[in-house]
Protein backbone atom coordinates (compact mmCIF):
# COMPACT_ATOMS: atom_id res chain seq x y z
CA UNK A 1 0.00 0.00 0.00
CA UNK A 2 0.92 3.55 -0.71
CA UNK A 3 1.00 5.61 2.57
CA UNK A 4 1.36 8.88 4.07
CA UNK A 5 2.24 9.38 7.85
CA UNK A 6 1.14 12.55 9.64
CA UNK A 7 2.15 13.17 13.09
CA UNK A 8 1.39 15.98 15.15
CA UNK A 9 4.05 17.10 17.43
CA UNK A 10 2.07 19.24 20.13
CA UNK A 11 0.28 16.08 20.87
CA UNK A 12 1.18 14.79 24.29
CA UNK A 13 2.70 11.86 24.11
CA UNK A 14 4.66 13.18 20.94
CA UNK A 15 5.87 16.58 22.92
CA UNK A 16 8.61 14.19 24.76
CA UNK A 17 9.81 12.73 21.72
CA UNK A 18 12.24 12.98 19.58
CA UNK A 19 10.09 13.46 16.36
CA UNK A 20 12.78 13.16 13.83
CA UNK A 21 14.00 9.93 15.18
CA UNK A 22 10.41 8.79 15.43
CA UNK A 23 9.54 9.61 11.86
CA UNK A 24 12.49 7.87 10.79
CA UNK A 25 11.72 4.57 12.25
CA UNK A 26 8.31 4.66 11.07
CA UNK A 27 9.42 4.53 7.81
CA UNK A 28 11.83 1.78 8.21
CA UNK A 29 8.88 -0.22 9.88
CA UNK A 30 6.22 0.38 7.08
CA UNK A 31 8.90 -0.20 4.19
CA UNK A 32 10.29 -3.41 5.85
CA UNK A 33 6.30 -4.73 5.87
CA UNK A 34 6.25 -3.81 1.97
CA UNK A 35 4.74 -0.78 2.22
CA UNK A 36 5.38 2.44 0.07
CA UNK A 37 5.75 4.84 3.23
CA UNK A 38 7.04 8.82 3.50
CA UNK A 39 5.91 10.16 7.28
CA UNK A 40 5.81 14.38 7.65
CA UNK A 41 6.29 15.67 11.57
CA UNK A 42 3.35 18.67 11.49
CA UNK A 43 1.91 21.08 13.84
CA UNK A 44 -1.43 21.12 15.15
CA UNK A 45 -2.07 23.55 12.87
CA UNK A 46 -0.52 22.57 9.72
CA UNK A 47 -1.90 18.81 10.10
CA UNK A 48 -5.45 18.59 8.84
CA UNK A 49 -4.79 20.67 6.10
CA UNK A 50 -2.28 17.93 5.12
CA UNK A 51 -4.26 15.32 5.49
CA UNK A 52 -6.69 16.63 3.55
CA UNK A 53 -4.12 17.08 0.52
CA UNK A 54 -3.08 13.94 0.44
CA UNK A 55 -6.04 12.16 0.65
CA UNK A 56 -7.46 13.66 -2.63
CA UNK A 57 -4.39 11.88 -4.09
CA UNK A 58 -4.90 9.13 -6.53
CA UNK A 59 -2.03 7.15 -5.70
CA UNK A 60 -2.76 7.22 -1.53
CA UNK A 61 -4.08 3.93 -0.70
CA UNK A 62 -3.94 5.46 3.04
CA UNK A 63 -3.24 8.04 5.48
CA UNK A 64 -1.90 7.00 8.72
CA UNK A 65 -2.07 9.57 11.75
CA UNK A 66 -0.91 10.38 15.23
CA UNK A 67 -1.96 12.32 17.67
CA UNK A 68 -4.54 12.73 20.37
CA UNK A 69 -8.31 12.29 19.56
CA UNK A 70 -9.33 15.14 18.05
CA UNK A 71 -6.45 14.78 15.29
CA UNK A 72 -7.97 11.33 14.42
CA UNK A 73 -11.10 12.51 14.35
CA UNK A 74 -10.13 15.18 11.38
CA UNK A 75 -8.29 12.05 9.77
CA UNK A 76 -11.10 9.87 10.27
CA UNK A 77 -13.56 11.99 8.56
CA UNK A 78 -10.94 12.88 5.89
CA UNK A 79 -10.65 9.05 5.12
CA UNK A 80 -13.69 8.23 5.16
CA UNK A 81 -15.10 11.33 2.42
CA UNK A 82 -12.01 10.26 0.57
CA UNK A 83 -12.50 6.35 0.87
CA UNK A 84 -8.84 5.70 1.85
CA UNK A 85 -7.64 3.43 4.34
CA UNK A 86 -6.82 5.13 8.47
CA UNK A 87 -3.74 4.30 10.43
CA UNK A 88 -4.19 5.42 13.51
CA UNK A 89 -1.34 6.02 16.14
CA UNK A 90 -2.33 6.95 19.69
CA UNK A 91 -0.48 10.27 20.78
CA UNK A 92 -3.09 11.53 22.96
CA UNK A 93 -4.34 11.43 26.24
CA UNK A 94 -7.64 9.34 26.02
CA UNK A 95 -6.84 7.95 23.02
CA UNK A 96 -10.74 6.07 22.96
CA UNK A 97 -10.22 5.39 18.63
CA UNK A 98 -7.44 3.38 19.29
CA UNK A 99 -8.65 1.58 22.38
CA UNK A 100 -11.95 0.47 20.45
CA UNK A 101 -9.66 -0.70 17.64
CA UNK A 102 -6.97 -2.19 19.55
CA UNK A 103 -4.23 -0.29 18.97
CA UNK A 104 -1.24 -0.57 21.25
CA UNK A 105 -1.34 2.60 23.27
CA UNK A 106 2.63 2.52 22.90
CA UNK A 107 3.98 4.56 19.92
CA UNK A 108 6.45 2.18 18.79
CA UNK A 109 4.52 -0.71 18.83
CA UNK A 110 1.48 0.47 17.31
CA UNK A 111 3.61 1.37 14.71
CA UNK A 112 4.40 -2.58 14.09
CA UNK A 113 1.02 -3.47 13.90
CA UNK A 114 -0.37 -1.10 11.69
CA UNK A 115 2.71 -1.49 9.51
CA UNK A 116 2.13 -5.91 9.33
CA UNK A 117 -1.67 -5.61 10.41
CA UNK A 118 -4.33 -5.37 7.71
CA UNK A 119 -7.46 -3.55 6.41
CA UNK A 120 -10.88 -3.67 8.22
CA UNK A 121 -14.13 -1.86 7.64
CA UNK A 122 -15.93 -0.35 10.85
CA UNK A 123 -18.42 1.99 11.78
CA UNK A 124 -18.87 5.78 11.73
CA UNK A 125 -21.29 8.14 12.67
CA UNK A 126 -22.84 11.74 11.26
CA UNK A 127 -24.18 14.27 12.76
CA UNK A 128 -25.92 16.80 10.26
CA UNK A 129 -23.63 15.19 8.01
CA UNK A 130 -20.78 16.22 10.08
CA UNK A 131 -18.73 12.92 10.90
CA UNK A 132 -17.58 11.01 14.42
CA UNK A 133 -16.46 8.34 15.53
CA UNK A 134 -16.64 8.59 19.29
CA UNK A 135 -19.68 10.55 20.40
CA UNK A 136 -21.86 13.37 20.03
CA UNK A 137 -23.13 15.46 23.36
CA UNK A 138 -25.09 18.01 24.66
CA UNK A 139 -25.43 18.81 28.67
CA UNK A 140 -23.65 17.80 31.57
CA UNK A 141 -20.50 16.54 28.96
CA UNK A 142 -20.72 20.14 26.90
CA UNK A 143 -20.96 22.36 30.06
CA UNK A 144 -17.96 20.34 31.81
CA UNK A 145 -15.78 20.85 27.82
CA UNK A 146 -16.92 24.86 28.25
CA UNK A 147 -15.45 24.97 32.01
CA UNK A 148 -12.26 23.21 31.24
CA UNK A 149 -11.38 24.97 27.90
CA UNK A 150 -12.10 28.29 30.12
CA UNK A 151 -8.85 27.14 32.22
CA UNK A 152 -5.31 27.77 31.06
CA UNK A 153 -3.47 24.69 31.02
CA UNK A 154 -0.19 23.67 28.52
CA UNK A 155 0.20 19.87 29.28
CA UNK A 156 -1.70 16.28 29.39
CA UNK A 157 -1.35 16.60 33.19
CA UNK A 158 -2.06 19.99 33.41
CA UNK A 159 -5.92 19.15 30.73
CA UNK A 160 -6.68 16.53 33.36
CA UNK A 161 -6.38 18.57 36.58
CA UNK A 162 -8.65 21.52 34.22
CA UNK A 163 -11.10 18.42 33.89
CA UNK A 164 -11.42 17.18 37.33
CA UNK A 165 -11.85 20.86 38.21
CA UNK A 166 -14.60 21.11 35.61
CA UNK A 167 -16.35 18.28 36.60
CA UNK A 168 -16.99 19.24 39.93
CA UNK A 169 -17.87 22.81 38.74
CA UNK A 170 -20.50 20.95 36.76
CA UNK A 171 -21.72 18.74 39.37
CA UNK A 172 -22.83 21.88 41.14
CA UNK A 173 -24.36 23.51 38.73
CA UNK A 174 -25.91 20.96 35.82
CA UNK A 175 -27.82 21.81 33.36
CA UNK A 176 -31.63 21.27 32.65
CA UNK A 177 -33.28 21.30 29.49
CA UNK A 178 -35.79 19.40 27.13
CA UNK A 179 -35.56 17.32 23.84
CA UNK A 180 -38.07 15.76 21.42
CA UNK A 181 -36.36 12.63 20.11
CA UNK A 182 -36.87 10.24 17.41
CA UNK A 183 -35.44 6.70 17.61
CA UNK A 184 -36.03 3.63 16.98
CA UNK A 185 -40.26 4.06 16.51
CA UNK A 186 -39.95 6.24 19.48
CA UNK A 187 -41.15 9.92 19.50
CA UNK A 188 -41.38 11.41 23.11
CA UNK A 189 -40.28 14.86 25.05
CA UNK A 190 -38.11 15.01 27.69
CA UNK A 191 -36.65 16.94 30.28
CA UNK A 192 -32.92 16.15 30.47
CA UNK A 193 -29.63 16.96 31.75
CA UNK A 194 -27.96 14.89 29.49
CA UNK A 195 -27.54 13.44 26.18
CA UNK A 196 -24.82 11.25 24.46
CA UNK A 197 -24.89 9.51 21.28
CA UNK A 198 -21.90 7.16 20.29
CA UNK A 199 -20.63 5.76 17.57
CA UNK A 200 -21.52 2.16 18.88
CA UNK A 201 -22.96 1.20 22.36
CA UNK A 202 -20.17 2.34 24.73
CA UNK A 203 -18.42 -0.79 26.98
CA UNK A 204 -18.51 -1.83 30.27
CA UNK A 205 -15.65 0.86 30.68
CA UNK A 206 -14.59 4.03 32.67
CA UNK A 207 -13.15 6.13 29.88
CA UNK A 208 -16.98 5.35 28.22
CA UNK A 209 -15.57 3.53 24.30
CA UNK A 210 -17.14 1.04 22.29
CA UNK A 211 -15.82 -2.06 22.45
CA UNK A 212 -17.19 -3.19 19.00
CA UNK A 213 -17.22 -0.78 16.17
CA UNK A 214 -19.10 -3.02 13.76
CA UNK A 215 -22.54 -3.34 15.75
CA UNK A 216 -24.14 -1.01 13.16
CA UNK A 217 -26.14 0.33 15.81
CA UNK A 218 -25.91 3.96 18.00
CA UNK A 219 -25.42 3.97 21.57
CA UNK A 220 -28.06 6.64 22.51
CA UNK A 221 -27.85 8.04 26.26
CA UNK A 222 -30.28 10.21 28.42
CA UNK A 223 -30.22 11.21 31.97
CA UNK A 224 -33.15 12.88 33.70
CA UNK A 225 -32.94 16.07 35.19
CA UNK A 226 -30.29 15.86 37.94
CA UNK A 227 -29.50 17.46 40.81
CA UNK A 228 -25.91 17.22 42.76
CA UNK A 229 -25.82 13.97 43.94
CA UNK A 230 -27.93 12.56 41.05
CA UNK A 231 -24.69 14.26 38.80
CA UNK A 232 -22.24 12.38 41.74
CA UNK A 233 -23.96 9.47 41.53
CA UNK A 234 -23.40 9.33 37.56
CA UNK A 235 -20.22 10.22 37.98
CA UNK A 236 -18.83 7.54 40.42
CA UNK A 237 -20.59 4.98 38.11
CA UNK A 238 -19.02 6.42 35.15
CA UNK A 239 -15.74 6.00 36.56
CA UNK A 240 -16.98 2.30 37.27
CA UNK A 241 -18.01 1.45 33.83
CA UNK A 242 -21.42 0.73 35.33
CA UNK A 243 -23.58 3.52 33.51
CA UNK A 244 -26.27 1.10 32.77
CA UNK A 245 -26.60 0.51 36.01
CA UNK A 246 -27.85 4.24 37.06
CA UNK A 247 -31.25 4.05 37.04
CA UNK A 248 -31.51 7.83 35.98
CA UNK A 249 -30.09 6.96 32.53
CA UNK A 250 -32.14 5.61 29.47
CA UNK A 251 -30.62 4.11 27.04
CA UNK A 252 -31.27 3.10 23.20
CA UNK A 253 -29.26 1.38 20.75
CA UNK A 254 -31.17 2.88 17.52
CA UNK A 255 -29.75 3.64 14.01
CA UNK A 256 -30.35 6.98 13.67
CA UNK A 257 -31.45 9.56 15.91
CA UNK A 258 -33.63 13.04 15.31
CA UNK A 259 -33.28 15.57 17.88
CA UNK A 260 -35.12 18.52 18.18
CA UNK A 261 -34.73 21.23 21.01
CA UNK A 262 -37.72 23.35 21.67
CA UNK A 263 -36.27 25.79 23.88
CA UNK A 264 -32.22 26.20 22.62
CA UNK A 265 -30.39 29.19 24.24
CA UNK A 266 -29.10 31.03 22.00
CA UNK A 267 -25.43 29.58 23.04
CA UNK A 268 -25.80 26.47 23.56
CA UNK A 269 -23.22 23.76 22.83
CA UNK A 270 -22.50 20.04 21.92
CA UNK A 271 -19.59 18.50 22.01
CA UNK A 272 -18.50 16.16 19.24
CA UNK A 273 -15.67 14.23 19.58
CA UNK A 274 -13.74 16.48 22.16
CA UNK A 275 -14.64 19.37 20.20
CA UNK A 276 -16.91 22.24 21.82
CA UNK A 277 -19.18 23.15 19.27
CA UNK A 278 -22.91 25.38 18.45
CA UNK A 279 -25.77 22.97 19.08
CA UNK A 280 -28.23 23.42 16.46
CA UNK A 281 -31.90 23.36 17.28
CA UNK A 282 -32.09 19.96 14.84
CA UNK A 283 -30.16 17.30 14.90
CA UNK A 284 -30.49 14.12 12.69
CA UNK A 285 -27.51 11.63 14.02
CA UNK A 286 -26.96 8.58 11.56
CA UNK A 287 -24.71 5.28 11.74
CA UNK A 288 -22.67 4.50 8.57
CA UNK A 289 -22.12 1.05 9.02
CA UNK A 290 -18.64 -0.52 7.58
CA UNK A 291 -17.86 3.07 5.77
CA UNK A 292 -14.67 3.39 7.22
CA UNK A 293 -11.31 1.35 6.25
CA UNK A 294 -8.97 1.01 9.25
CA UNK A 295 -5.86 -0.70 9.49
CA UNK A 296 -5.80 -2.87 12.46
CA UNK A 297 -4.09 -6.37 13.99
CA UNK A 298 -3.56 -8.84 11.86
CA UNK A 299 -7.16 -11.29 12.65
CA UNK A 300 -8.52 -8.96 14.80
CA UNK A 301 -11.50 -8.79 12.42
CA UNK A 302 -12.04 -12.99 13.35
CA UNK A 303 -11.60 -12.34 16.27
CA UNK A 304 -14.09 -9.54 16.96
CA UNK A 305 -16.59 -11.21 14.92
CA UNK A 306 -15.89 -14.51 16.88
CA UNK A 307 -16.61 -12.60 20.04
CA UNK A 308 -19.46 -11.28 18.92
CA UNK A 309 -20.94 -14.67 17.79
CA UNK A 310 -20.34 -16.16 21.29
CA UNK A 311 -21.89 -13.49 22.95
CA UNK A 312 -25.07 -13.20 20.52
CA UNK A 313 -25.30 -16.92 21.34
CA UNK A 314 -25.00 -17.04 25.17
Amino acid sequence: MKLIGFFNRDSGTFRATDMEAYERRAEAIFREAGHDFDAIVFSGKEIVPAMERAARRDDIDGIVAGGGDGTISAAASIAWKNGVALGVVPAGTMNLFARSLRVPLDISQALETLAFGEVDHVDIASANARPFIHQFSAGLHARMVRYRDSYTYRTRFGKMRASLRAACGVILNPPEFEVDFDAAGVRERRRVSAISVSNNPFGQNALLYADSLTSGELGFYTAKPLKPLGVARLAIDLLRGKVRENADVMIMHPAEVHLHFPKLRAKANCVMDGELLPLARDVALKLHPGELKVLVKQGLAAQVEQSERRESAS
